[in-house]
Parts: structure tokens; sequence; C-alpha cells
């Protein structure tokens, strides 16, 4: 029995105990699916629900008897062998062996959509995250929002939602022409310029653009800089996307602030919003009155020199996404941006939406690296694609992934490359290749998953305590999946893994799949398969769900 055939058991017994008339409650107000969860202490049973408690008060009774008249229907339910009531009226409920092992079977069956729910279904949502500026490489600073804005995405989809991840490139203002100048002082064999980006890379940009323009260093200065602007940028960003694609990070959208000044955004945001009744000027500049919307101060768009300010640029792309129907969006920003919290939600307001539901600012701590070395190539930094060569993948996005994006972070390298179960990626992934190992040697010893046999996979044999343990923690996985995509909090996949994993290596040391010797193989063996391929399947989905390779062999 899932968790979802409970939910909807229950919900059933409650519509046939009020059509019974044991229980005064609109139909309307019984929910299509109960929320069930794990007991914290599985002495009180395999699953438990509030319901009684949430739905005693509009039926006018207390919740002890709401949950004494629905206790007694579920009893009669197939598969559920006790029913108790504990404290103010929370019921425990625990289902007998056949029907906890069904689930097995179940998970098999639904393949890589175990997991996935609906709870999001119908909700369009933009997530802009990573927009690191286009003038060097992908750096540690930029990681943890790579990984963690990725693991998002996936949770977000997996429950139901139209997700598009979104790279906002600032390739307006000017650093662009300060990364432009140092790219063609680099050329020339002059010195950095003030404020300018030193680094290898600047060289290696030069000979990029001096080979798609062989001629440019004959050019004068004011020539140049244009063609070496829009050639070392092109260079960049295709080096941005191989890092990202590297670390397994895909975005749909790749946008340019500077087509939103180009197309004359700008102008139009400041338009549309004084339309509205929020914009003023002072002092020869143009304002957008945020102090209306919980902002500490008013903001400048347009400067008196008639520059447009980056607020005015952060105003006309959410104008941008609202525009492109996206009627959530989420923002990934970094420790150092916390101001621009409320000046976000204030343009949220500005625009007519809502900021507490039609925009989600998330702000992520720094992350740091024992033992990492500076970039050779970038010289000030530490670099991504480095941390990617040193630690591997995995091991960098499974790090990032397993903890609160609110939490500072730093990685121990010599733990992330220890191939023991004190690595928490080598542990997860170690289960998915044990179970493969396992499945393996149970097909060479003749043991196969009859799918069209029905008599070969017998759940209720699948009765022992450590059976039952890895039966609880599969069947929590999708509640585990919805939560996260709720809360956006992906570590949650990660942390449930690792307790899926330790239930498997347990399992495996206690129950043979395959009989041992001249043994005949028999139902157990095949049933005990079907268990090993569920977990198998369940660590697969969420190690993608972290963007993290579930191996065959290790």
């Amino acid at each position: 029995m899932t968790p979802e055939e409970l939910s909807l058991a229950i919900s059933a017994c409650l519509k046939d105990a009020v059509a019974a008339g044991e229980i005064a409650l609109a139909e309307s107000a019984i929910p299509a699916e109960v929320r069930v969860e794990r007991p914290k202490n599985r002495d009180h049973g395999d699953w438990a629900t509030n319901i009684a408690l949430q739905l005693a008060k509009p039926a006018g009774t207390n919740p002890r008897e709401f949950a004494a008249i629905l206790s007694a229907r579920l009893k009669s339910i197939n598969g559920v062998s006790a029913v108790d009531i504990a404290g103010p009226g929370f019921l425990n409920i625990t289902v007998d062996a056949a029907a906890a092992g069904a689930l097995a079977k179940a998970i098999v069956e639904a393949g890589r959509s175990y997991g996935t729910n609906t709870a999001l279904a119908g909700r369009t949502v933009n997530m802009e995250f990573v927009s690191a500026n286009p003038t060097g490489p992908l750096h540690i600073g930029h990681t943890r929002w790579a990984a963690l804005g990725d693991s998002i995405a996936r949770v977000l989809r997996a429950s139901g939602a139209d997700v598009t991840a979104e790279y906002y490139i600032n390739d307006a203002g000017s650093q662009m022409n300060t990364f432009a100048t140092s790219v063609y002082n680099r050329l020339h064999g002059l010195p950095v310029p003030d404020g300018g980006y030193p680094g290898q890379y600047i060289a290696d940009l030069g000979h990029e653009v001096l080979t798609a323009h062989p001629d440019i260093r004959e050019l004068t200065e004011v020539a140049a800089l244009p063609v070496i602007r829009a050639a070392a940028y092109e260079a960049q960003m295709k080096d941005i996307k191989a890092t990202l694609a590297e670390f397994g990070v895909e975005f749909d959208v790749f946008f340019s602030e500077q087509e939103l000044h180009d197309a004359g955004a700008i102008e139009s945001a400041v338009a549309r919003l004084r339309e509205q009744g929020h914009v003023f000027d002072d002092g020869g500049a143009v304002w957008l009155r945020t102090t209306d919307f919980g902002d500490d101060k008013d903001r400048v768009m347009i400067r008196a020199n008639g520059e447009p300010t980056y607020f005015a640029a952060d105003a006309a792309y959410y104008l941008s996404k609202k525009d492109r129907g996206f009627t959530e969006k989420i923002y990934l920003l970094g420790a150092d941006h916390h101001g621009y919290i409320n000046r976000l939600k204030a343009i949220a307001a500005a625009a007519g939406d809502d900021p507490e539901v039609n925009i989600e600012v998330l702000i992520g701590q720094l992350v740091s690296v024992n033992g990492a070395k500076l970039s050779k190539r970038a010289g000030n930094i530490i670099e991504l694609k480095d941390l990617i060569e040193w630690l591997g993948k995995d091991a960098v996005r499974y790090s990032l992934a397993r903890f609160p994006a609110d939490s500072p972070l730093t990685l121990d390298p010599e733990l992330l490359k220890k191939h023991s179960n004190e690595n928490p990626v080598f542990y997860v992934q170690y289960a998915h290749a044990r179970s493969r190992g396992a499945a393996r040697n149970a097909v060479a010893a003749g043991v196969e998953r009859q799918v069209d046999a029905q008599d070969s996979f017998d759940a209720s044999l699948l009765d022992h305590a450590t059976e039952n343990e890895l039966l609880s923690y599969l069947g929590s996985y999708p509640s585990i999946v919805a939560k996260a995509a709720e809360l956006r909090e992906p570590h949650r996949v990660a942390r449930h893994l690792e307790a899926i994993a330790g239930a498997y290596h347990r399992w495996y040391d206690a129950c043979r799949i395959a009989p041992m010797g001249e043994e005949p193989v028999t139902d157990l063996n095949r049933t005990r398969l079907w268990l090993n391929d569920a977990t198998s399947q369940v660590l697969a989905n969420g190690l993608d769900l972290l963007g993290v390779s579930a191996p065959e062999r290790m």
C-alpha cells in the first residue's frame, strides 16, 4: 500500500462516514487526499494522520470522538491491520506485510515517475540563478546556486510546476567597457587598466579575439574596442556555458540585459509604472516610490544625467518576466544581496503583483573549500571548473545540495575523496551500485522478476524487520520530494537518500536475494529482487533530482 493509496482510502472513509450521518461535515470540506506521514516512533505504526484534529471543529465534535468514528471505518480497509488513537486525536495506522510489501512492485512499475506528484501543477515559475557577469569564468561564489538552483528547479518540476530556468546576463554597463579595455591592453602589452580584469584568461580571450579578427591590432583603440567587446563576450559566455554543462546545470533561457536597453524596455518600464502612479520626478531624476511597499527608501530609476540605474533594469526585467506569463518569479541571490529583497518585492507590488505570491527571493550563504587553490588561469579566484576537475561533479553537487542554502558551508576535500561510508555521496552512490550488482548476481543465479506471472511476487513474504524499515523509507520518498519542492529545500531529498542507503545496506546484510548454492529459486527470491530493484529506482530518481549520477558499478 503506497502512501497515496492510503491517503485516498482515508478520504473515502470520511465521505462514507458523512454519507452515513456519522459525521456532520460538508463533503466539500473533505480533502481529496489526506496527508499521511511516518510517525517519529515506528512503534506507533507505519503511518499517521492528524485529519481528525483538522476537521473536528467544523464537524462540531472533539478530535478524539472524530478519530474514533474514522478509526472504525479504517480498520475495515483491506491491508490495514491496526488503527490506534493517540494524544488529542492522532490516528496511527499499521498495515500488514502484504500491503506494505506491495509498494516494491508499485515502485518498479512506476519507474522514473515514482516520487513525482501534482502538488504544484498549473504553477508557472521563472527561476533566475547564477547570472554571473560575463567578464570572467565561473568561480566558487557561483557554485552553490548553480547546484542548488538546478536542484530546486528539478524538484519543482517533479511536483508538477512548469519551470523555466533563466540566466540573466549582465552584459550592459561600465564593467563591459572595462572588460573590453582589459583585453585590448593585453593584446598590446599594456598594463591592466584601473579596476580592470587581470589573469591569464584575459590573455586567452585576447588570443581568441585575434584568431577571429587577425587585423584587430591594426585598428585604433576606438575602432577596436567594440569588436573586442563583442568577440571577448561571446568567447567568455561560451566558456561559462561549457562549465555549466560540465556541472550538469541546464538553463532554458539566457536573457541579455543589453537587449532590454536596446529594445527600449527601460523607458517602457518607467512609463508603465508612472501610469500606475508610482513614479515621480525629483531633482532632475526619475524615482520609483518603493517606500509605499516596504522598502527603506525610494529608488532612482533614471539619474539626472539621463542614465538609467541598475534598479531601472531590474524593474524592466521583472516586467519582462510578468509579460512572458510567469506568475511566480524566484530569484536566487548571494549572501551580499539581502538589500535586494525589499526593492524587488517593491517592484513586484508597483507592477500590480502580490509580493507575497508572485515573487520569492532566496539568499544563499557563502561556501568555501578547505585547501582549494586559486586558479592559475584567473589568478585571484577559485574556478568552478577546477573544483570539478579536483573533486568531481557528483561530489561537489551532492555536497552543496545536502545543506540548507542559508547555512554557511565549508567543504572538506579529503572527506569527499574518500571511498568510505564517511563520504555521504559515496555512501548513497555505493548503495545504488550495490543494488545493481545484487540484481546482476541474482539474475545470474536464475532469479528473475516475472512481470506477467502474478504469483511470482508475494508481498507478504517481505516480513523481515529490515524489509519493513526499507519499505518505510521508500514509501516516504514521494512526500519528501513534495516537501522539498514546497520549501525549496532539496537537501531534504539528499538526507532521505542517505536514510534509504542505510536501510538498504542493513537489509542487504540480513536478507539474501539469490539462493545459496544449489537451493532452488523461490518466490521469496523473486520478491526480494523486486524490493532490491525498487530501492535502485528510488535512489536513481533521487540522485537525478540532485543532478548526481547513479553508477551501475563502483
